[in-house]
């Protein structure tokens, strides 16, 4: 790379000190050149403070006061945020090794790509990584389609060109399901790319996690979001002869001998302005956009 973009990474915390020292190792040791870390408590009162106060001087800005949960703590974190990529990650998540050389990378040699996730991954309370899957490829018509299980949150950067186009907001009346609902905003201006490489994991807790421990309440915020989003005219055409499509699929998938995919996949390309997957090559020690 001939530079290093600036990547801003955002931290909320409440509370969270018996994991938010490895999240901000995470952060700190990928020893990227051009970062921007921020983190966002909301009063904490565990010890958490302490934690924070022990890197403060490798920290753009950080702050400790009531707020009005996590995503109000995200805004007020992106609010101070100047880099060109952009991220949160939350306080018991962690970033893998070298991660934002990749996504550096991967901005910097594809300037189409303005929303990128990475492969799916999980780590368990004692920071093992523990599940590691590719990420699929989503568009706007899945998650029209109530298809939206998941894109990780983790994974996920964007250019700041995307956030502002988006209104530069996270939704701070959700509780829950404010990732989704930028997604969401993010799928009306940008496609998303896809990456097999290994960039942020979610750490699985057997309690104290809010979207799981409150998972009924997650998928109550993103039906909502559903109902109330407005569907273009074309969009809907495109979204009926779809689930038409899938409908025939699941009746000719009865007779085996059948094969059906290639239906889908020809649909998808042609009416779904799919994003591409990019693949690291070995021979060339680069990544590419696939065919």
């Amino acid at each position: 790379m001939r530079s290093y973009p600036k990547i801003s990474i955002v931290t909320p915390n409440f509370n969270g000190a018996e994991y938010l020292e490895e999240t901000i190792l995470s952060v700190l040791g990928q020893n990227y050149p051009n970062l921007e870390y921020i983190i966002v408590d909301g009063g904490s009162t565990d010890g958490s403070v302490d934690i924070i106060k022990k890197y403060q001087d490798r920290l753009a800005w950080w702050i400790s006061e009531p707020d009005n949960g996590m995503y109000s703590a995200i805004q007020k974190g992106f609010d101070k945020s100047t880099g060109e990529i952009m991220a949160w990650i939350n306080s018991d998540d962690m970033y893998h090794r070298k991660a934002f050389y990749t996504v550096a990378e991967i901005f910097s040699s594809f300037p189409q790509v303005n929303w990128l996730s990475g492969a799916n991954t999980s780590y368990d309370e004692s920071g093992r990584t523990i599940f590691c899957n590719q990420s699929r490829m989503f568009t706007k018509f899945d998650f029209y389609n109530y298809d939206y299980k998941w894109i990780q949150q983790e994974s996920v950067f964007w250019r700041r060109y995307l956030w502002e186009k988006a209104g530069s907001v996270m939704d701070t009346k959700l509780k829950y399901a404010g990732d989704f609902a930028l997604w969401l905003r993010f799928f009306s201006f940008e496609k998303l790319f896809v990456s097999h490489a290994l960039i942020g994991g979610f750490r699985r807790r057997r309690s104290g996690q809010i979207t799981v421990e409150n998972y009924e309440g997650y998928i109550a915020e993103i039906e909502l979001l559903l109902s109330d989003m407005k569907i273009t005219a074309s969009d809907r055409t495109i979204l009926k002869r779809y689930r038409n499509l899938l409908f025939v699929e699941r009746i000719i998938k009865k007779f085996k001998f059948i094969k059906t995919e290639w239906m889908i996949k020809r649909f998808r390309k042609k009416h779904f302005q799919e994003g591409k997957y990019i693949i690291f090559e070995r021979g060339t020690a680069r990544f590419r956009l696939a065919d």
